[in-house]
């Protein structure tokens, strides 16, 4: 049987409608998953029991009186650390900021309270978000409940590990080059890196997109429906639209479908990564569409600049904080971001540039198809201590090829399971479309997770198996 802490939100909903179970037991019970697992996998931050059991009694009532606040009410949430909520610090992953309580809720937290989720916690991340790992120099690093002697990635690191161990079914993380993707590719989740601008941000930033870590495509439209509501403080968001996020019915029957096997540049795609993306392209010809190979978009010129554009970003903040915070900065992060110090002003430029450049070649790429399938990272996750696939500054984003042209070029992108490494690891397939075809996006991970059959149990107790 099932245990209320790995039920999804769909399945939650409908409990408490019918009265099956009620907001509160199913806390208690996340709240119990959370007590076993939290002290080896080191997903949360600002872990709150008290406030938790608050919002499950307030939501209870509600329901009690038929009165719903929203297609979440009850239901067990984290929301990554760097999405501010009020009276909580948000120290972006790393010792070097300053603790001071938010003063207001960001968009997302906004959002999710309204409509009467159950707030657990906020959940790790790494320094500044700029790793693809759970290390920082802030919180513990957070491990892989698959395999605890790996990275769960990030820079949704908390999120990631929270979602796949169980702590309740919704996980609400953040992605400028893979950061939703990649731990969701890690961990066996669906990760959806929205458009850019379908769900509002504060503060936004060119590239950054707020979206759902969860276990299933319906959880994920699900949250979907409460995040992508508008917020006026984005000033880069979509013009409001309403979207039947539920309308996950559809077929891959006639769809033109692309299969990048290849970034370009970067590290090479594992055979066992290759041959599960090649098989998840099999079933969705099977069931009816045309697909055809994409050839790589991503040059190292491109990755270079966007590479030296974010090292100038980060540089001009860190530069800018006192000698002995700065001092506190993850030695990794601080190294990378060092290697700005003497770039030209030109050569800043030019890094920048590189954005709308790899904007353009990633839609000229992919603009004959309604579908791009790739692998969501070439690798399988690293060890729980390196900072990234490489374990190099000087080399740090030759891992993100496949994820971040759709960061820049604001393309709807999710990561879903497609098979397991002979290590048992789960492998991520990308599935991205058309800009602001979120719901296409979405419909084909449904019929995908319809098309791969059944799962391998989650990972979540401390064998790592049920």
């Amino acid at each position: 049987m099932t245990e209320l802490a790995d039920l999804t939100a769909g399945e939650l909903v409908a409990g408490y409608r019918e009265g099956t179970f009620s907001p509160v037991e199913v806390t208690e019970a996340v709240l119990t998953r959370v007590d076993a697992r939290e002290p080896e996998l080191h997903a949360l931050y600002a872990y709150d029991a008290a406030s938790a059991r608050e919002d499950a009694k307030a939501s209870e009532v509600r329901w009690q009186a038929g009165e719903p606040a929203g297609p979440i009410d009850g239901v067990p949430l984290t929301l990554k650390e760097n999405i501010a909520t009020r009276g909580t610090p948000v120290p972006l992953g790393t010792a070097a900021t300053a603790l001071t309580p938010a003063v207001a809720d960001a968009p997302a937290a906004a959002r999710v309270r309204e409509s009467g989720a159950v707030l657990l916690a906020k959940t790790t991340m790494p320094d500044y978000g700029m790793l693809t790992s759970g290390l920082s120099s802030f919180h513990v690093a957070s491990r892989n409940p698959w395999d605890r002697t790996r990275t769960p990635g990030g820079s949704s690191a908390g999120a990631a590990a929270a979602a796949a161990a169980g702590y309740g079914p919704l996980h609400v993380g953040t992605d400028i080059g893979g950061s939703i993707r990649l731990p969701a590719g890690w961990c066996g989740l669906v990760g959806l890196k929205p458009s850019f601008g379908r769900v509002p941000v504060d503060p936004p930033f060119l590239g950054r997109v707020i979206g759902p870590l969860t276990r299933t495509v319906a959880d994920t439209a699900r949250l979907m429906s409460v995040l992508a509501l508008p917020d006026e403080r984005d000033h880069l968001s979509l013009p409001p639209e309403t979207i039947e996020w539920s309308a996950l019915e559809s077929s891959l029957s006639g769809l033109r479908v692309g299969l990048q096997l290849s970034a370009g540049v970067g590290l090479d795609v594992e055979p066992a990564v290759a041959e599960a993306v090649t098989e998840a392209a099999r079933r969705c010809e099977a069931a009816g569409a045309v697909v055809e190979p994409v050839e790589p978009f991503l040059t190292r010129e491109l990755l270079s600049g966007l590479d030296r554009f974010w090292r100038v970003r980060a540089w001009s903040d860190m530069a800018a904080l006192p000698a002995d915070r700065r001092a506190r900065i993850l030695p990794y992060i601080a190294e990378w971001a060092a290697g700005a110090e003497s770039v030209s002003g030109v050569d800043a430029y030019l890094g920048f540039a590189a954005i709308d450049r790899l904007s353009a070649a990633t839609l000229r790429a992919t603009a004959a198809y309604d579908l791009v399938l790739s692998p969501t990272c070439p690798v399988s996750a690293p060890p729980a201590d390196w900072p990234s696939p490489t374990n190099d500054p000087a080399r740090p984003f030759e891992h993100i090829g496949f994820t971040v042209p759709y960061n820049m070029s604001g393309q709807p992108s999710v990561s879903l399971n497609c098979g397991y490494t002979p290590e048992n690891q789960p492998i991520g397939l990308q599935i991205t479309g058309r800009r602001f075809a979120d719901l296409k996006v979405l419909q084909a991970a449904a019929a995908f997770e319809q098309l791969r059959g059944p799962q391998r149990p989650w990972p979540i107790t401390a064998a790592g198996s049920r």
